[in-house]
C-alpha cells in the first residue's frame, strides 16, 4: 500500500453568531418554503372542489 502523508487540519474559530446567522436563515427559508406549500396545496384542493363537484 501507498505511504500517505499526515493530513493537516487548519481549525478556525467559529463563533454563537455565525452558527445563529446560518441557523436562522434556514429557518427563515424552511418557513417560507413551507407556507408556499401549504398555500399551494389548499388552492389545488380548493380547484378540485370547484371543477370536479
Amino acid at each position: 500500500m501507498a505511504d500517505h502523508a499526515p493530513a493537516a487540519y487548519e481549525m478556525v474559530e467559529v463563533k454563537a453568531e455565525d452558527i445563529m446567522a446560518e441557523r436562522t436563515s434556514f429557518y427563515d427559508g424552511f418557513m417560507k418554503g413551507t407556507t408556499w406549500g401549504v398555500g399551494a396545496a389548499v388552492a389545488i384542493l380548493v380547484l378540485m372542489a370547484i371543477f370536479i363537484a
